[in-house]
């Protein structure tokens, strides 16, 4: 890996307001977020890189390239879960395992804004189809987890897939990104001029506060997570590691770009903290919430954005 990314990586401004908010919850401090405004931010940074990737798309010209880089996506969507649903199967029961399976399957949307600012940094360009990858990431994961303990469940029951793909596609957070994604890519250059002072001049800065955020929730989750053993922590590194260095070398069949070929990366090796567990509440109800949440907002979250993020550009640049 190298050093120097590695330390611009943490050094980065983003990043360590995301730290501040992990220790002031270890010191006891009343920090915190006021819920609206967490809920305001967030909306706001899927709404830029939606608007912004939709302005990418129209310049984008629609070809097999573009076609193979979307079935990839979802392909890894629902691949990821069935190898990990019989990993997590050996340590946990069925309801858990498939939970589990899912979240790992599908996408983490604030890594991914977070990936953004990673190669925006480096001045590294990608391509503005690869927020639509992002999107499409979100559904099959939770089929393939739900399909995945209908199959082993011994108590069988009828399971409506086209409500569950219907929750994954009107769930808030991939509306939002893949309405933005539709009005960006139909606003003309001098439309889209107008607002780029709220799309992108302001956009570092509200990164910088919800990752605060993320900071204080992953705090909140890590104290109590330790208790539940060595194994949840060792999947929440060892399987992101693992999917994000396999895709950041295969991705390489798929596009010849660095800055593509790091999103694919980070989008295997993310794990989805919203959109699986309002999911999972709905499909899955024995599932245990507060296993699958600390995993992937609590481990997996920050290993990706620290350590995770320079070695999958490491390992692109060496391949």
């Amino acid at each position: 890996m190298d050093i120097h990314l590695l330390l611009d990586n943490l050094t980065n401004p983003a990043l360590l307001f995301f730290f501040l908010g992990i220790i002031a919850v270890r010191l006891k401090s009343d920090l915190e977020i006021p819920a609206n405004s967490s809920k305001f931010i967030s909306l706001y940074l899927l709404f830029s890189i939606g608007f912004k990737g939709g302005q990418e798309l129209a310049h984008s010209h629609f070809d097999f390239s573009l076609l193979w880089s979307l079935v990839f996506g979802i392909l890894l969507a629902a691949i990821i879960p069935v190898y990990t649903f019989f990993i997590l199967k050996k340590r946990f029961n069925i309801y858990n395992a498939s939970a589990v399976a899912a979240a790992y399957g599908s996408v983490s949307a604030v890594t991914f804004v977070t990936a953004i600012s990673f190669l925006e940094l480096q001045d590294i360009p990608f391509d503005g189809h690869m927020v639509a990858v992002m999107a499409l990431m979100e559904a099959p994961s939770i089929i393939v987890g739900v399909f995945l303990l209908s199959a082993c469940n011994k108590k069988k029951s009828t399971v409506n897939y086209g409500g569950i793909m219907k929750h994954a596609f009107t769930n808030g957070s991939v509306l939002l990104i893949l309405g933005c994604l539709l009005i960006g890519f139909l606003a003309s250059e001098k439309q889209a001029a107008g607002i780029k002072p709220f799309t992108t001049d302001i956009f570092k800065g509200f990164l910088a506060i919800f990752l605060l955020d993320m900071g204080i929730s992953s705090g909140k989750k890590l104290q109590s997570f330790f208790e539940k053993g060595w194994f949840p922590l060792a999947f929440a590194i060892v399987i992101p590691a693992i999917n994000g260095v396999v895709v950041a070398i295969i991705s390489q069949w798929v596009t010849p770009d660095v800055g593509n070929r790091f999103i694919y990366a980070i989008l295997a090796a993310s794990a989805s903290y919203i959109a699986v567990p309002a999911a999972m509440q709905l499909v899955n109800p024995k599932s245990n919430p507060s296993l699958y949440l600390p995993m992937a907002l609590g481990i997996t979250f920050p290993f990706n954005i620290t350590l995770g993020m320079p070695l999958y550009m490491a390992v692109i640049m060496a391949t």
